[in-house]
C-alpha cells in the first residue's frame, strides 16, 4: 500500500472548469459539495483506503524561531497556505493509478449550479518506506 496526499486548493491551481467562488454558491450547493466529500470519504473508509481528511479554516499566521523567546509572527508579503490550501485528503492505496483514479473522481465533486467543479488536485506521495516513492513516476 502506498500513502498520498490529495491536495485541495483555493488558487494557485489552474482555474476549475466551474470556477465559481464557494462563497458564491446557494446554501443547498454547498450542502451538496460536503455531501459528496463525505460520501467519498465513506466510501474509502469501507475499502480501507482512507486515512483521513480535513477542511482548513481560512485562519492562520506565519512563525518561524528567531531566537530565545522571540518568535516572530507575520501575515505576509509571502503568499499563505491560509490563502491556498482548502482542504487534504491522505489515502492508503494499492498503486499510483489508483490514486490517479480517486484524485479523478474526487475532482467531480458538485459545486456551482450542482456541476462538477472539475477542480485541480495536487496528488503528492508521502515519504516513508512504501511503494509511492518509486511508483510515483516523478520520482523514478
Amino acid at each position: 500500500m502506498a500513502k498520498y496526499l490529495l491536495l485541495k486548493h483555493y488558487r494557485g491551481a489552474p482555474a476549475s472548469v466551474n470556477d465559481a467562488p464557494m462563497e458564491q454558491w446557494t446554501p443547498e450547493e454547498i450542502s451538496a459539495h460536503l455531501q459528496y466529500m463525505n460520501d467519498f470519504a465513506e466510501r474509502l473508509e469501507k475499502s480501507g483506503e482512507f486515512v483521513d481528511s480535513k477542511a482548513l479554516a481560512p485562519q492562520g499566521t506565519f512563525v518561524r524561531y528567531d531566537g530565545e523567546g522571540r518568535p516572530p509572527v507575520t501575515d505576509g508579503p509571502f503568499a499563505e497556505t491560509k490563502d491556498l490550501i482548502a482542504g487534504w485528503m491522505i489515502i492508503d492505496v494499492d498503486s499510483y493509478e489508483r490514486a490517479l483514479e480517486l484524485a479523478g473522481e474526487l475532482s467531480a465533486a458538485p459545486g456551482a449550479g450542482g456541476k462538477p467543479i472539475h477542480e485541480w488536485l495536487e496528488l503528492r506521495p508521502l515519504l516513508g518506506g512504501h511503494s509511492a516513492d518509486t511508483d510515483c513516476p516523478s520520482h523514478r
